[in-house]
């Protein structure tokens, strides 16, 4: 049983990061959900037939990729279902998992500064300064097309949020909670927090109050994944691709990754049969010509290196294990999806951010308030938007993946005939070069974040071919 985790950064931040703790376990004859997994990319005419003979009932079915959603109560329901030939894996969802709660510090609404650029907070905004948003702004078409839609995977978005309202794509939000699309905008309304954060990073409007986004005339559509306490759950994630890929959508941002195993390994039945399934959901995606960005991970560690994973599952008594290349972090690691690292206000690693050579495209501002604090105000977090028209401020791997998706929007906006695989390459091939430090990586001096970087200036394991440029990709 796995959930997704947002990527709000974990490490020492007591001000964002709440307590953590484990799901409460389904009780002997709840109903769980399942994920059925065929041999083959399409689902059998009789699946519910056969989920109904096994003591379950089929919630939706994505013959495109042959993956099923069902329920059952009963006990067998999964060794029954394994029976059936055609079946590759069926695998549990519910149940255990990581509970992030107040990730966000919410300001002051009535709070205003001033600026040579933006909107009333813009000034606190040193992360759009530091990928020359400002410059491209002021460039024709700089600010995006609505013809553009980004989807935005995450906890859906407050769509009253005056800051975002003009620019929500009501048509193509959804709710994929359950694993079944609800397109009703009661059902995608964030009540979490982090995916409206997300949102107006992306695409806030320049409408003279609170922030600017980096594609502030673009569409957003919300694709509610993750629910109120933070859990992204495989279903939901399935259904989000599929959605977005269905929908054409031309980017989405993802921040988020598995739980409560950090890395899912194609060794273990169970966690193969989820892997497979987003796989296979996250290929449909990039097949329907959208680009795929999402966030590194804030465990400090080289992605690109066999590693031994101490802190996982989340949900109980950590089990130290070797990870091996048959063990990956779903979405930022499957072949086409671009990975994006956090740096912060001195454009450095973020303390906590992720890495590897191989794993790595970009980097992108996602701060840092331990050692990259910019004096502006914002004590090198990110600031965004935030449910009830408020703001807030927050760190992460999470809060740099949407600056390069804004970035990304930008250039299709540009070109919007051009295929995703090009997109992709032109937000690292105009990114802003960045050379490795000096190795060991030791922010605080005391050790605690060691980190080695592998590569050169054109690229590195840090910052993969550099920061995002939303200027150089306009140009």
């Amino acid at each position: 049983m796995f959930t997704r985790r947002i990527l709000s950064a974990l490490a020492g931040a007591c001000l964002i990061l709440g307590l953590l703790g484990p799901a409460t376990a389904v009780a002997a004859g709840e109903s769980s959900t399942y994920l059925i997994l065929y041999a083959r990319n399409s689902v059998p005419a009789d699946v519910a037939a056969t989920v109904a003979s096994a003591g379950g009932t089929l919630v939706f079915s994505y013959d495109a990729i042959g993956v099923a959603v069902a329920t059952s109560a009963n006990p067998g329901f999964k060794a029954s279902l394994k029976r059936d030939s055609r079946v590759e894996g069926v695998a549990a969802t519910a149940a255990l998992g990581v509970r992030i709660a107040d990730e966000m510090e919410v300001l002051d609404t009535t709070a205003t500064t001033t600026g040579t650029w933006g909107d009333p907070m813009s000034s606190m905004q040193w992360d759009m300064l530091q990928i020359h948003v400002p410059e491209a702004q002021a460039m024709p078409g700089g600010t995006g097309s609505p013809e553009i839609v980004v989807g935005d995977i995450d906890t859906g978005l407050d769509y009253t949020h005056p800051d975002l309202a003009a620019n929500v794509d009501f048509a193509n939000s959804v709710s994929c909670v359950g694993g079944v699309p609800n397109t009703d905008p009661a059902a995608w309304m964030d009540d979490n927090g982090h995916g409206t954060h997300t949102a107006g990073t992306i695409a806030a409007a320049a409408n003279g109050m609170g922030i600017i986004g980096v594609a502030p005339n673009v569409k957003i559509a919300g694709i509610k994944a993750g629910n109120a306490d933070g859990y992204f759950f495989p279903e939901a994630v399935v259904c989000a691709f599929m959605w977005a890929g269905s929908h054409h959508l031309d980017v989405t941002n993802n921040s988020y990754y598995a739980d409560p195993w950090l890395f899912n390994c194609r060794n273990d039945a169970e966690q193969r049969a989820i892997w497979k399934a987003e796989q296979r959901a996250i290929r449909y995606a990039l097949g329907q010509d959208v680009v795929v960005v999402a966030a590194q991970g804030n465990e400090n560690i080289d992605l690109s290196k066999r590693n031994v994973d101490a802190t996982s599952p989340d949900n109980g008594t950590p089990v130290t294990r070797e990870v091996t290349n048959a063990c990956v972090v779903v979405p930022v690691e499957i072949p086409g999806v671009v990975g994006v690292t956090a740096d912060g206000a001195n454009m450095q690693k973020a303390y906590y951010s992720s890495y590897g050579v191989g794993v790595a495209d970009v980097t992108a501002p996602g701060g840092d308030r331990r050692f990259q604090n910019p004096g502006d105000g914002s004590r090198g977090y990110v600031l965004s938007t935030y449910p009830g028209n408020r703001y807030a401020l927050s760190q992460g791997t999470s809060m740099a993946s949407p600056h390069a998706a804004g970035v990304a929007a930008l250039i299709r906006s540009m070109h919007p005939k051009m295929p995703a695989g090009a997109v992709s390459a032109m937000l690292g091939n105009t990114a802003t070069p960045m050379q490795c430090p000096p190795n060991p990586f030791n922010p605080g001096g005391a050790g605690v974040w060691l980190a080695d970087c592998v590569g050169g200036d054109g690229y590195n394991g840090f910052y993969g071919q550099g920061q995002v440029d939303a200027l150089a990709a306009l140009r």
